[in-house]
């Protein structure tokens, strides 16, 4: 037999909603960010490198790299994460392994991100002997020469900014990004980077660039996202 409504029933209905709350609150449904960065002032001329060796691979000339500006002044290859990031909450992290080729004599990618732990195996495609050599304080340094179609995993520990240079050809640079927590993004050919699942609230972006340097800029994360332009500048 079922027993008969009375009205103690919603009041009784009404006080284990509430404890259940209590005890298993709903998720706070995240932000957010998104924005491009372009280059304020005058763009300069991609610097060119003359190439005096082995250059049945790396041709005679390359583009330096440092800096690639599209067409309506965004910059690429721009690291953006937040200074003060929310604990706890979800994020895309980086791959915990990821890729870096010495092909045609040049690091492609330019840059990379990897979480603290995380591993770049680093490949050889070249038909010539390269060489990687870290610049780096809180990672061990390393100085390995690479022949051709050798794959060479690394692990990075600790969060830092990490140089990757081959001795052998001194224009070739690339960088490994070791990032302490999940919100890192690199700008793309059109400048643009994206956090999804970001609580509301304040919060710093940090920006680097090998060439423009350190920038930060103070966010407020809403419901509905505002795009951002930040715009970095020469030193």
């Amino acid at each position: 037999m079922v027993a008969p409504m009375t009205w103690r029933t919603p009041v009784f209905l009404l006080l284990a909603a509430t404890t259940c709350l209590l005890l298993h609150p709903l998720p706070v449904r995240g932000g957010e960010i998104q924005g491009r960065v372009v280059l304020g002032g005058d763009v300069p001329a991609p610097k060119k490198i003359l190439i005096t060796i082995d250059q049945y691979v790396c041709g005679t000339e390359q583009t330096a790299g440092d800096l690639i500006v599209a067409g309506t002044r965004e910059v690429r290859n721009v690291v953006v994460w937040l200074e003060n990031p929310p604990p706890g909450a979800p994020s895309t992290p980086p791959a915990a392994v990821t890729s870096m080729d010495q092909k045609e004599c040049v690091f492609a990618p330019r840059v990379v991100i990897v979480p603290g732990p995380g591993t770049v195996e680093f490949l050889n495609s070249d038909r010539l002997l390269h060489n990687l050599h870290s610049v780096s304080k809180d990672n061990p340094s390393f100085n390995r020469t690479q022949p051709k179609s050798r794959t060479i995993p690394i692990t990075f520990a600790k969060p830092e900014i990490v140089r990757i240079d081959c001795d052998l050809h001194s224009w070739m640079r690339g960088w490994v990004i070791v990032a302490r927590h999940p919100f890192y993004a690199l700008t793309d050919a059109q400048g643009r980077f994206r956090f999804d699942n970001v609580p509301p609230g304040q919060y710093t972006l940090r920006l680097w660039h090998e060439r423009l340097g350190e920038s930060s800029k103070p966010v407020t994360v809403a419901e509905r996202a505002t795009p951002l332009t930040i715009e970095l500048r020469m030193p």
